[in-house]
Protein backbone atom coordinates (compact mmCIF):
# COMPACT_ATOMS: atom_id res chain seq x y z
CA UNK A 1 0.00 0.00 0.00
CA UNK A 2 1.15 3.56 -1.01
CA UNK A 3 0.36 6.50 1.18
CA UNK A 4 0.69 9.97 0.09
CA UNK A 5 2.29 12.75 2.18
CA UNK A 6 2.77 16.30 2.03
CA UNK A 7 5.76 17.79 4.36
CA UNK A 8 4.37 21.95 4.06
CA UNK A 9 7.30 23.44 6.36
CA UNK A 10 10.12 24.60 4.43
CA UNK A 11 13.20 22.47 5.15
CA UNK A 12 15.84 25.05 4.79
CA UNK A 13 19.66 24.23 3.66
CA UNK A 14 20.37 27.47 5.62
CA UNK A 15 21.29 30.06 2.82
CA UNK A 16 19.45 33.00 2.52
CA UNK A 17 19.58 33.37 -1.30
CA UNK A 18 18.76 29.39 -1.95
CA UNK A 19 16.63 28.27 -4.64
CA UNK A 20 13.42 26.50 -3.21
CA UNK A 21 11.97 23.43 -4.97
CA UNK A 22 9.08 21.24 -4.09
CA UNK A 23 10.11 17.39 -4.68
CA UNK A 24 7.84 14.32 -4.49
CA UNK A 25 9.43 11.38 -3.05
CA UNK A 26 8.91 7.31 -3.97
CA UNK A 27 11.14 5.03 -1.97
CA UNK A 28 10.43 1.14 -1.03
CA UNK A 29 12.42 -0.23 1.45
CA UNK A 30 13.20 -3.67 2.67
CA UNK A 31 11.37 -3.51 6.02
CA UNK A 32 11.70 -0.09 7.06
CA UNK A 33 13.04 3.55 6.94
CA UNK A 34 12.89 7.12 8.07
CA UNK A 35 13.80 9.31 5.72
CA UNK A 36 15.66 13.27 6.57
CA UNK A 37 15.46 16.30 4.38
CA UNK A 38 18.12 18.77 5.23
CA UNK A 39 18.14 17.98 8.60
CA UNK A 40 13.99 17.34 9.62
CA UNK A 41 12.24 14.10 9.47
CA UNK A 42 9.94 14.36 6.46
CA UNK A 43 8.54 10.42 6.64
CA UNK A 44 8.92 6.82 8.53
CA UNK A 45 7.81 4.01 7.05
CA UNK A 46 3.72 3.76 8.20
CA UNK A 47 4.67 -0.03 9.03
CA UNK A 48 6.34 -0.72 11.94
CA UNK A 49 9.51 -2.50 11.66
CA UNK A 50 8.47 -4.87 14.37
CA UNK A 51 6.60 -6.22 11.47
CA UNK A 52 7.81 -9.49 9.92
CA UNK A 53 7.54 -9.22 5.59
CA UNK A 54 6.58 -5.14 5.89
CA UNK A 55 6.93 -4.79 2.13
CA UNK A 56 5.30 -1.38 1.30
CA UNK A 57 5.74 1.71 -1.33
CA UNK A 58 5.46 5.09 0.21
CA UNK A 59 5.29 8.55 -1.31
CA UNK A 60 5.81 11.92 0.42
CA UNK A 61 6.08 15.89 -1.10
CA UNK A 62 8.22 17.70 0.46
CA UNK A 63 9.35 22.00 -0.20
CA UNK A 64 13.51 22.40 0.83
CA UNK A 65 15.93 24.74 -0.17
CA UNK A 66 18.61 23.40 -2.61
CA UNK A 67 21.04 22.19 -2.09
CA UNK A 68 19.09 19.11 -0.52
CA UNK A 69 20.75 16.60 1.79
CA UNK A 70 18.76 13.05 1.93
CA UNK A 71 19.40 11.07 5.05
CA UNK A 72 17.65 7.50 5.11
CA UNK A 73 17.83 5.18 8.19
CA UNK A 74 17.25 2.05 6.27
CA UNK A 75 16.70 -1.80 8.56
CA UNK A 76 15.65 -4.99 7.55
CA UNK A 77 13.56 -7.04 9.90
CA UNK A 78 15.65 -8.94 12.88
CA UNK A 79 13.68 -10.42 16.01
CA UNK A 80 16.98 -9.49 17.94
CA UNK A 81 20.25 -8.30 17.72
CA UNK A 82 20.95 -11.63 16.19
CA UNK A 83 20.27 -10.70 13.33
CA UNK A 84 17.62 -13.60 12.71
CA UNK A 85 14.19 -13.55 11.80
CA UNK A 86 11.74 -16.64 12.53
CA UNK A 87 13.25 -17.32 15.43
CA UNK A 88 12.84 -21.29 16.98
CA UNK A 89 10.55 -22.22 13.47
CA UNK A 90 11.59 -24.23 10.97
CA UNK A 91 11.92 -21.02 8.80
CA UNK A 92 15.09 -19.54 11.06
CA UNK A 93 17.27 -17.78 8.74
CA UNK A 94 18.86 -14.59 8.17
CA UNK A 95 16.61 -11.98 6.35
CA UNK A 96 18.17 -9.67 3.39
CA UNK A 97 17.75 -5.94 2.57
CA UNK A 98 17.49 -3.85 -0.25
CA UNK A 99 16.04 -0.02 -0.83
CA UNK A 100 15.32 2.48 -4.00
CA UNK A 101 13.93 5.68 -4.31
CA UNK A 102 13.04 8.53 -6.73
CA UNK A 103 12.51 12.31 -6.41
CA UNK A 104 10.70 13.80 -8.97
CA UNK A 105 10.08 17.70 -9.45
CA UNK A 106 6.36 17.99 -8.24
CA UNK A 107 5.19 19.87 -11.20
CA UNK A 108 6.36 18.54 -13.95
CA UNK A 109 7.09 15.12 -12.75
CA UNK A 110 10.88 15.37 -14.13
CA UNK A 111 12.87 12.96 -12.03
CA UNK A 112 15.98 14.79 -10.44
CA UNK A 113 17.47 12.39 -8.18
CA UNK A 114 17.75 8.52 -7.14
CA UNK A 115 19.39 5.86 -5.27
CA UNK A 116 22.29 4.81 -7.13
CA UNK A 117 26.69 3.88 -6.17
CA UNK A 118 27.08 7.79 -5.77
CA UNK A 119 25.37 7.49 -2.21
CA UNK A 120 27.30 7.05 0.34
CA UNK A 121 26.08 4.28 3.18
CA UNK A 122 27.31 3.16 6.25
CA UNK A 123 26.25 -0.14 7.91
CA UNK A 124 25.62 0.27 11.85
CA UNK A 125 24.60 -3.30 12.32
CA UNK A 126 25.89 -6.21 10.93
CA UNK A 127 24.57 -9.37 12.44
CA UNK A 128 25.04 -12.37 13.05
CA UNK A 129 28.77 -12.61 12.09
CA UNK A 130 28.84 -16.42 11.36
CA UNK A 131 25.91 -17.28 8.94
CA UNK A 132 26.50 -20.45 10.85
CA UNK A 133 24.26 -18.95 13.68
CA UNK A 134 21.16 -19.21 11.49
CA UNK A 135 21.32 -23.45 11.97
CA UNK A 136 21.66 -22.79 15.71
CA UNK A 137 19.02 -24.64 18.11
CA UNK A 138 18.98 -21.77 20.91
CA UNK A 139 20.55 -19.04 18.73
CA UNK A 140 21.44 -15.90 21.96
CA UNK A 141 22.44 -12.37 20.72
CA UNK A 142 26.41 -11.64 21.40
CA UNK A 143 27.33 -15.45 22.17
CA UNK A 144 29.76 -17.88 19.71
CA UNK A 145 28.54 -17.74 15.89
CA UNK A 146 25.67 -15.21 16.63
CA UNK A 147 28.15 -11.95 17.82
CA UNK A 148 27.13 -8.53 16.41
CA UNK A 149 28.74 -5.59 15.62
CA UNK A 150 26.36 -1.97 16.09
CA UNK A 151 28.11 1.07 15.45
CA UNK A 152 27.26 4.41 16.95
CA UNK A 153 27.05 7.21 15.09
CA UNK A 154 26.66 11.27 16.10
CA UNK A 155 23.11 12.64 16.08
CA UNK A 156 24.37 15.07 13.06
CA UNK A 157 24.50 12.05 10.56
CA UNK A 158 21.32 13.51 9.05
CA UNK A 159 22.66 17.09 8.86
CA UNK A 160 23.72 19.15 5.50
CA UNK A 161 27.43 20.14 7.18
CA UNK A 162 27.78 16.54 8.37
CA UNK A 163 31.27 15.35 6.69
CA UNK A 164 30.16 12.00 5.45
CA UNK A 165 33.34 11.11 2.95
CA UNK A 166 34.93 8.38 5.08
CA UNK A 167 31.44 6.51 4.65
CA UNK A 168 32.03 3.62 1.95
CA UNK A 169 29.62 4.11 -1.59
CA UNK A 170 26.99 2.74 -1.52
CA UNK A 171 26.09 -0.45 -3.28
CA UNK A 172 23.74 -0.90 -6.63
CA UNK A 173 22.29 -4.21 -6.40
CA UNK A 174 20.44 -6.63 -9.15
CA UNK A 175 16.26 -6.99 -8.93
CA UNK A 176 17.35 -10.67 -8.88
CA UNK A 177 19.20 -10.11 -6.18
CA UNK A 178 16.87 -8.34 -3.90
CA UNK A 179 13.88 -9.83 -4.96
CA UNK A 180 11.70 -6.50 -4.42
CA UNK A 181 8.17 -7.61 -3.19
CA UNK A 182 4.73 -5.55 -1.88
CA UNK A 183 5.01 -1.88 -3.22
CA UNK A 184 7.90 -2.26 -5.22
CA UNK A 185 5.52 -2.98 -8.38
CA UNK A 186 3.22 -0.03 -7.81
CA UNK A 187 5.83 2.37 -8.47
CA UNK A 188 6.74 3.82 -12.18
CA UNK A 189 11.07 3.95 -11.88
CA UNK A 190 12.82 6.27 -13.54
CA UNK A 191 15.60 3.66 -15.32
CA UNK A 192 18.10 5.03 -13.71
CA UNK A 193 16.95 4.41 -9.95
CA UNK A 194 18.52 1.52 -8.47
CA UNK A 195 18.46 -0.90 -5.85
CA UNK A 196 21.09 -0.14 -2.89
CA UNK A 197 22.73 -0.81 -0.01
CA UNK A 198 25.73 -2.00 1.10
CA UNK A 199 27.89 -4.93 -0.48
CA UNK A 200 26.38 -7.35 2.09
CA UNK A 201 22.26 -7.39 1.93
CA UNK A 202 22.22 -10.53 4.26
CA UNK A 203 24.25 -9.87 7.15
CA UNK A 204 24.13 -5.78 7.20
CA UNK A 205 21.03 -5.40 8.88
CA UNK A 206 21.04 -1.42 9.14
CA UNK A 207 22.25 1.13 7.05
CA UNK A 208 22.78 5.06 7.22
CA UNK A 209 22.56 6.43 3.99
CA UNK A 210 23.00 10.01 2.68
CA UNK A 211 22.79 11.94 -1.10
CA UNK A 212 22.68 15.65 -2.11
CA UNK A 213 20.17 16.71 -4.76
CA UNK A 214 21.85 19.93 -5.73
CA UNK A 215 20.16 21.56 -8.77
Amino acid sequence: MRYLLTASLLLSAGSAFAETVTLTSDIWVDNWFEMYVNGQKVIEDSVPITTERSFNAESVTFTAELPITIAIRAMDFRENDTGLEYIGSNRQQMGDGGMIAQFRDATTGETVAVTNSDMRCLVVHRAPLDVSCAQESNPVAGQGACDFVETAVEPEWIAPGFDDSAWPAAVAHSVRAVSPKDGYDEVTWDSAAELVWSDDLVQDNTVLCRMTISE
